[in-house]
């Protein structure tokens, strides 16, 4: 089976394109995750981070799963545990390492192995990164 991209110009250079992508965008949402967990640890909780973390994405439902928030606007009593426990399939899309952690040991393999599914993989995890960032540009601010 010939590589992804049939030309010869674009033969290694799209895998390479996508796989680059993938393991940026990974490491761009790993690096949001840890700021939102962080800030969630700290007690300075914000509606956005709980969306974000939890893929719930209506206010109402984050005030009814984890009550109002304080005069600041935060919730200062969520614990990362709470958040766990709350979380959504869109969650786990948007802010789980376990997925991104995923993604990018997807692109890594799909370079370096030359196997007939490893394309496969690589769009895979380029969709699963794409719906991420889809489904978190709806998050409320």
């Amino acid at each position: 089976m010939a590589p992804m991209g049939g030309y010869l110009p674009y033969v290694d250079f799209t895998e390479f394109a996508m796989a680059l992508g993938v393991f940026l965008s990974a490491l761009v949402s790993l690096v949001g995750t840890s700021a939102r967990k962080r800030t969630i640890a700290i007690g300075e909780a914000r509606l956005s981070d709980l969306a974000e973390m939890t893929g719930i994405l209506q206010p109402k439902q984050v005030m009814a799963v984890f009550g109002p928030p304080d005069m600041g606007r935060t919730w200062p009593s969520v614990t990362l545990l709470d958040v766990r426990r709350a979380r959504g399939p869109l969650g786990w899309l948007m802010s789980s390492d376990l997925v991104d952690y995923g993604c990018m040991l997807a692109a890594a393999v799909a370079l370096f192995v030359n196997f007939k599914i490893m394309p496969l993989f690589l769009i895979s995890a380029l969709a699963i990164q794409v719906a991420g960032w889809v489904v978190s540009a709806r998050v409320p601010k």
